[in-house]
């Protein structure tokens, strides 16, 4: 059978069971835009291309399928750059096509000319310029393999116009052809067995152990086995900003987020552990604070299918290449073994009560807003989340909303928290919004946002409000860059330097209803409820409440840059005399 390369892409990705394209169409890509027609693929246009790269984000990483964004030649293809890199950063699987110009024109300067597969070579973990159509089939079916297995990624296919209007004889490559053209890639699966042994009986042995659950649990649907690994030896879990939700948080064992602006317990059960048992995981130096001060007494089990994260921050002494879903089943078969056969007995009372008493000691906490003062945005999370429907999907900018979303919510179940953890790209979450309410549009999708974020990506509410995609988003307007104020006041001696934004500047509500969304303005705290129950009620288009809130608020507790999480603020309120925090 004859196809034009166009024709051929678009088949590609319905032999690869795509559902949905998320796409700006331009000079380049025209010819694959006109199959595009009599698919079954469903396209959602979107504004900006940077858009449909976080909303291919979205999409899979709620459904763990991979998002696809299609893009053209030149700024499209500069303009994806960011959610390629975010995606890598946070090993979210993802398949971007970009345009490119004619072959002859390579190399010349054309119009909307760029060096797509240089630009993203470090940004992806495969891409590839096609330079035939004959080529297609199997560049879409290794972009597609490489993408979802292993240690997922972003992966870019590199499309010439005139590749895409030639001819070729349609195949589909078998899997083996998919494994034979890739001989340098052989993905660890199975953890080797006496690293298994080792690792069970150093984890029977521990006194102060702490699981230390990362994003790798997520993506390799290893929930189950953690709350079985976590039970069946009492020990408290600590679940990092990219695996919130990978173990409930109404758990006992739950100790919640670490690090930076994680819970006091949690910081401290990881630098008094004695065994930190690191699962899909990367030592990310928001988590540990100092590397040198990190968990100083505590030896290291880390379990990844990425062998460069094993040794890269911290030198682990049983290293475990496989995924984590194997090999945590492994290491609990391997300690079942052992109490079977009398060989361990687990006790964790004496460490569980340690970790009790700094939970009681110093939860997380805020000073509800006086008559006549400002929302404080925790209040109005926590309104949020006890309104919100079971199985809520979450999604969150960067900065302080971020924080204060991870630290509220209660994450119970996985794939519920959707957010950029390694970049930090502002302007994640609307477009990450819309791509989870595609994938799952039988959840409720709720986008918590900053001003200063919103402001970077609101447009795509155009799109959503056009393509029938009705998510929620809650504003929670401080009128300033709010992480970067917080520093400014505690290290740069309040000097707030460009970090102010009005608070009316843009009228957010007037700007929602102008791109046909619902809009909300929320100043008092007896208006709170009611805005969030109207949110709720409906469906049929998106919703943004503006609520402004306190910005002096501050989110606590905070490791300092640098310094050791033994150094950790707490509250001013929490703090010996009240001061404000150490200068």
């Amino acid at each position: 059978m004859k196809l034009t390369g166009a024709q051929a892409l678009i088949k590609s990705l319905e032999m690869e069971h795509t559902e949905v394209v998320f796409g700006l169409p331009g000079g380049a890509t025209i010819p694959a835009y006109d199959p595009l027609l009599d698919s079954p693929i469903r396209h959602i246009l979107v504004r900006h291309e940077q858009g449909a790269g976080h909303m291919a984000e979205g999409y899979a990483q709620v459904t763990g399928r991979p998002g696809v964004a299609f893009v053209t030649s030149g700024p499209g293809a500069t303009n994806i750059v960011t959610p390629l890199c975010d995606a890598y950063m946070d090993s979210v699987p993802m398949v971007a096509i970009t345009g490119q110009v004619a072959r002859p024109f390579i190399g010349t300067d054309a119009f909307q000319e760029c060096d797509t597969v240089g630009i993203t070579r470090s940004v992806t973990k495969h891409n590839e310029l096609v330079m035939n159509p004959e080529e297609i089939p199997l560049v879409v079916r290794q972009a597609f393999h490489l993408a979802t297995t292993g240690r997922p990624g972003p992966c870019l296919v590199d499309v010439p116009k005139d590749v895409m209007t030639a001819q070729m004889d349609w195949y589909w490559p078998s899997d083996e052809d998919v494994v034979a053209s890739l001989p340098g890639y052989r993905p660890n699966i199975k953890g080797h067995p006496r690293m298994i042994r080792e690792a069970a009986r150093l984890i029977a042995a521990a006194e102060r152990p702490v699981i230390y659950a990362g994003g790798g649990i997520l993506k390799s649907r290893a929930a189950e086995v953690l709350r079985e690994l976590a039970e069946l030896t009492e020990i408290p879990v600590v679940t990092t900003l990219m695996a919130r939700g990978a173990f409930p948080d109404d758990h006992p064992l739950c100790l919640g987020m670490p690090g930076m602006h994680g819970n006091y317990a949690a910081i401290m059960a990881m630098q008094q552990a004695d065994l930190l048992i690191a699962l899909g995981t990367r030592f990310d130096d928001r988590v540990t604070g100092r590397v040198k001060d990190f968990a100083q007494g505590a030896k290291v089990i880390h379990v990844d299918i990425d062998p460069a994260e094993l040794g890269k921050i911290r030198q682990p002494d049983v290293p475990i290449v496989g995924d984590a879903n194997q090999v945590i089943g492994e290491i609990v078969r391997a300690i079942r073994h052992l109490v079977d056969g009398g060989e361990a007995q687990i006790d964790r009372t004496p460490w569980r009560a340690t970790i009790s008493g700094w939970q009681e000691k110093f939860p997380l906490h805020y000073e509800p807003a006086d008559p006549g003062e400002a929302l404080k945005p925790q209040f109005v999370l926590e309104c949020l989340r006890d309104s919100a429907p079971e199985d809520t999907i979450l999604t969150a900018g960067v900065g302080q909303h971020q924080m204060w979303a991870s630290q509220y919510w209660r994450f119970n179940d996985p794939y519920t928290w959707v957010n950029s953890g390694g970049l930090g790209t502002m302007g994640f979450s609307v477009p990450a919004a819309i791509g989870a309410k595609v994938g799952r549009p039988d959840r409720t999708v709720w986008a918590i946002d900053g001003d200063g974020c919103f402001q970077m990506t609101a447009h795509e509410l155009t799109t959503a409000s056009t393509e029938r995609i009705p998510i929620k988003v809650a504003i929670l307007n401080n009128a300033y860059l709010g992480m970067v104020r917080q520093w400014q006041e505690m290290f740069y001696d309040e000097r707030y330097s460009e970090v102010y934004l009005s608070p009316d500047l843009p009228d957010y509500v007037r700007w929602a209803e102008a791109m046909g969304c619902v809009g909300l303005r929320v100043e008092d705290p007896d208006e709170v409820q009611p805005a969030i129950d109207k949110a709720n009620a409906i469906d049929d288009r998106p919703v943004v409440i503006d609520f402004r809130t306190d910005s002096r608020e501050k989110v606590f507790p905070m490791v300092p840059a640098g310094a050791a999480n033994d150094d950790v603020v707490v509250h001013p309120a929490q703090q010996p005399g009240g001061e404000r925090y150490p200068q």
